[in-house]
């Protein structure tokens, strides 16, 4: 690709020469031959944008800015590549792209995990995002709550599967989900499991329903956390084989006030710090955000800040509905929320939140996530309101700020605007680790939508799925 680049290169640069030179195709014959060598040696600039436009790396902003204003240098420096040379290994350079100039492991694709209310599908593509090739379904007829992939080990993913009829199985990977095999199911609370606050204030047991999350460890590909329904967290170290509670959470104090949300009363998102192993995010609809500071021995509720007019005391330590959080790894004490109703974001690692809902057309919603490289760069889809589950005026729209909330931009480009009455569920967007950022959702229609460059632009990559209750995305090396 390097050398096809540069070839076209050398050819574009000869054409940009020759059209600023020649008055006309006569005068060819009158060209002094050290301007002909120019045209075969000077042409670093032009190899770049050669192999640009041939493999699709974009030379620096300093070259593209040369190349714009029709400017290139003839002068050799000290110490620096001139003529053929350069231009060659520019091409090559740029042709093996920004990971590999760096020193890094150029990603060489995607693979987009996809859990429905009838069975799972693995989308798999290259860099380019371009063209997919769709698995599945596998576990055809069962609801499949979540699916993720170990960031560790991206061969071993953890699929939930349930349904009200034969109850929880948890089915393991470990071919990046060609295969799959049945772990343990067995999910027990710790202790005497006490009672929690039921819809209408009355006391209510705890009774295990199904896992509605999994977060693999970012350090152990055989440690993996599952969140549950009723709300309660567990963990397992030896890849699914045995599953053990962190009973801190349940116990912590708060646990008899918890009460469930219309979708039942389940631990549904679970964060990781990256910085620090010790830290641990949850949040549980209708409960709030915790965070532990031990490795989840010990938890405590960081609701400050939040306002629910939905419950009789709107400022209370919990009984939030919080629909999902998320965080960037390079600021993890940064945190962005889509609540029941508002947009939230903390800087202290939830001490406090405040709301940076700002000119949404709607500040109801379930799904939230960051650019992978631009911590302010936050993703969510406006819902209408608590009562009617589908996007505002029936046209699907990702808003993006990118000032961490407060200003949002709405993305349409292949999004379908009008007629389109579809929901997106909290687990069912996500980002790639790609150089030019991924963001990926699926919808209750069905959809599941790719955009290759952080939003500008959105694909189908397909349209008639049963009802997508989760999205992962897994950045292959």
């Amino acid at each position: 690709a390097a050398l096809a680049g540069t070839l076209a290169a050398y050819l574009g640069s000869a054409a940009l020469w020759l059209r600023g030179r020649l008055d006309s195709v006569g005068e060819l014959v009158n060209v002094p031959l050290v301007d002909l060598v120019h045209i075969v040696v000077d042409t670093p600039i032009v190899a770049s944008l050669g192999v640009w436009l041939y493999t699709g790396n974009r030379p620096p902003r300093r070259l593209r800015g040369a190349i714009g204003s029709g400017t290139s240098s003839r002068r050799a420096r000290p110490g620096r590549l001139s003529g053929p040379v350069a231009a060659v290994a520019c091409g090559v350079r740029w042709a093996a792209g920004p990971s590999a100039r760096r020193g890094e492991t150029r990603m060489s694709g995607v693979r987009v995990l996809v859990g429905t209310s009838k069975g799972a599908f693995v989308m798999t593509a290259d860099a380019t995002r371009k063209d997919w090739t769709i698995a599945g379904p596998f576990f055809e007829g069962w609801e499949i709550y979540h699916v993720k992939g170990s960031p560790v080990d991206p061969n071993r993913v953890y699929a939930s599967q349930s349904t009200g009829w034969f109850g929880q199985i948890v089915q393991r990977s470990d071919d990046g989900g060609a295969t799959w095999d049945t772990v343990d199911n067995q999910f027990t609370y710790e202790g005497v499991p006490g009672t929690h606050q039921w819809y209408d204030g009355t006391p209510h047991p705890w009774e295990f329903a199904r896992v509605w999350h999994f977060e693999p460890s970012l350090r152990d590909p055989d440690t993996v956390l599952a969140g549950v329904e009723d709300a309660a967290l567990f963990r397992s170290t030896d890849g699914g084989a045995s599953w053990g509670e962190l009973s801190g959470l349940r116990n912590g104090g708060t646990g008899s006030r918890w009460q469930p949300g219309a979708g039942g009363m389940a631990v549904h998102t679970i964060i990781e710090d990256p910085t620090n192993p010790q830290r641990l995010y949850v949040a549980i609809s209708a409960a709030g955000v915790f965070r532990s500071d031990d490795g989840g021995a010990t938890w405590q509720p960081k609701n400050r800040g939040l306002a629910s007019g939905e419950i009789p005391d709107e400022d209370a330590e919990v009984g939030h509905c919080v629909h999902r959080i998320a965080l960037h790894p390079s600021r993890p004490e940064t945190l962005f929320m889509q609540k029941h109703w508002d947009v939230m974001r903390s800087d202290d690692a939830g001490d406090s939140w405040r709301e940076v809902s700002g000119d949404l057309p709607t500040d109801f919603g379930f799904a939230i996530d960051v650019h992978a490289h631009e911590p302010e760069t936050v993703y969510l889809v406006p819902i209408t309101s608590d009562s009617v589950h589908y996007v505002p005026d029936g046209a699907l729209r990702v808003y993006r700020s990118r000032s961490g909330g407060g200003e949002w931009e709405p993305l349409t480009r292949g999004l379908p605007q009008e007629h389109c009455y579809v929901n997106v569920l909290r687990d069912a967007m996500a980002v790639d680790r790609l150089e030019e950022c991924g963001v990926y959702f699926g919808t209750t229609g069905g959809q599941v939508f790719a955009s290759p460059d952080g939003g500008d632009s959105w694909q189908a990559v397909a349209s008639n799925l049963p009802r997508v209750l989760s999205v992962e995305v897994q950045t292959l090396a």
